[in-house]
């Protein structure tokens, strides 16, 4: 598991989980099997990596976890020993404070989920940011490459980030829109695509001046290569997407993002774009050829602009690239989904994407209006023809695909209703056989749950279940995305990951 949601179409499912079943997924045989004590909220995904050589000379099975308070541990999944831990905080430095804005508090270190390359340096490396605060009170974010196996920077790194983008938006001066570190943090998951890791950027709550921003660095060199932004003559616009990983097409290199609240410019060019580059509250195709990000196709509402004034955007949510399929003629439809704040569900075509149509949205694929029962603070998943949703206060959602439509009316329900943020789900099975949707509700102590993928009604398991609250690992925190693998789900909390098993 080397990436959110295990793979940068950000599927969220893992096929080749052969020990958890559908019978012995239950309280009697299954729980807590231990939790590691971590020093700040664990925010971002917890990553896996087997039977990888440590330091000691020895394999271990190691899950990487990231805090708030700027740290890195590497954890032994057999029995929770801290095989290596590290901070990036430079000298004198603290965490950055949460900017005023309560979306992330009371500490900002390492927001984003991470990445990991096995075949970087010597022992392959985990790639991330950090933000932090000096003693003289000035904001830093910085790119880091680890070793697995020892937590040293690789590469010559950090990287300190820095950017800047022709406009007239934000923050710009003499004709470029500068990026000010104190104003952003490093939110949606990290993407390694050709060799090149992505950043996306969010700002602290909607406080300006602040617009969107996308940055490559070089895998090997950690040099900035590629920096985009999505509104360069206006504000807002940035990247979030509640932590949900910036997602692509690995075949195409193409790169899919759904964009928050801003500046989306009305007037069109000749081939449909706006005019002075604006992006606002969209989903935004961008090739990658030639180590530049250029938009290449998008899509965005009719009503655009009333969504972005009433902070109802695209970009609270995730976006879930589908594998190819066939539609009622027989052609091959690639397709992608999102939804955001205002509880719709969107399909879209990833090679005509629709661009904007002042009058209505039939430019989009499906625009499916009442099939889920709030926002959509979250990411969606996939598994053998469906898709699963999990908005707020609402039940996760399956949805099936029939002949590339996807139906309006759910195929099964939860029975628990997940309140905010709602639930990003993921899934295990062997191959097509015990499949198995994993997802955390966001209460005191947080509950894990397990349902049968192919009929939510049944639930397998929660955490809730047991005696003497044997298998309770905390109070919740926001937007945790379970990990599965080699029969461990793995979970951040406040304090601390747990991991659950089956019981010996």
């Amino acid at each position: 598991m080397l990436t959110y949601h295990n793979d940068v179409a950000r599927t969220g499912q893992n096929l080749t989980e052969t020990t958890l079943t559908h019978a012995n997924v239950n309280s009697a045989s299954f729980g807590k099997l231990f939790s590691v004590p971590l020093d700040g909220k664990v925010d971002a995904q917890p990553l896996y990596v087997s039977s990888l050589v440590m330091g000691d000379g020895s394999a271990h099975s190691v899950i990487y976890a990231t805090t708030e308070h700027g740290s890195v541990f590497a954890i032994d999944a057999n029995g929770g020993a801290i095989l290596w831990q590290t901070t990036l905080l430079g000298s004198g430095e603290t965490p950055s404070d949460d900017r005023g804005c309560g979306q992330v508090s009371p500490e900002i270190g390492i927001t984003a989920t991470p990445v990991l390359d096995l075949t970087a340096g010597p022992h392959g490396a985990i790639y991330l940011v950090a933000m932090s605060k000096d003693g003289s009170s000035n904001y830093h974010h910085r790119f880091h490459a680890l070793d697995l196996t020892t937590g040293q920077e690789d590469f010559g790194g950090p990287t300190e980030v820095t950017a800047t983008y022709p406009g007239n938006g934000d923050n710009s001066s003499n004709g470029q829109v500068v990026f000010d570190p104190k104003q952003y943090k490093s939110r949606p998951g990290l993407l390694l695509l050709n060799g090149i890791v992505y950043v996306g950027w969010g700002s602290h709550c909607d406080f300006r001046p602040y617009t969107g921003w996308l940055m490559g660095y070089d895998r090997l060199t950690l040099k900035q290569v590629s920096v985009f932004n999505l509104a360069p003559g206006g504000n807002a616009g940035a990247l979030w997407n509640s932590g949900g990983g910036i997602a692509a097409d690995s075949v195409t290199g193409r790169i899919f993002v759904a964009v928050s609240n801003g500046t989306f410019d009305t007037a069109l060019d000749a081939q449909g774009f706006p005019m002075a580059g604006d992006f606002g509250n969209a989903f935004v195709k961008l090739n990658t050829a030639n180590g530049r990000l250029i938009p290449e196709d998008y899509w965005t509402m009719s009503n655009t602009g009333s969504e972005s004034d009433h902070d109802e955007d695209l970009g609270s949510g995730g976006v879930l690239l589908l594998p190819d399929l066939k539609n009622a003629a027989g052609q091959v439809v690639q397709l992608g989904t999102g939804a955001g704040k205002d509880g719709r569900l969107y399909v879209f075509n990833r090679a005509n994407m629709g661009t904007f149509n002042p009058q209505n949205n039939s430019g989009v694929y499906q625009d499916l209006t009442g099939v889920l029962g709030g926002a959509v603070f979250a990411s969606p998943a996939w598994f053998n023809g469906t898709v699963y949703y999990g908005a707020v206060g609402d039940r996760i959602r399956a949805f099936n695909m029939d002949a590339a439509v996807l139906q309006s009316g759910p195929a099964s329900m939860t029975d628990t209703f997940f309140e905010y943020p709602g639930a990003t789900p993921a899934v295990s099975a062997n191959g097509t056989v015990d499949p198995i949707v994993w997802a955390v509700e966001n209460a005191n102590p947080a509950v894990l749950h397990a349902y049968d993928a192919t009929n939510l009604a049944t639930e397998l398991y929660n955490s809730g279940q047991a005696n003497s609250g044997r298998d309770s690992f905390g109070p919740g925190n926001k937007y945790i995305t379970p990990t599965i693998a080699d029969a461990r789900v793995i979970v951040g909390t406040t304090n601390s990951i747990a991991v659950f098993g089956l019981l010996k």
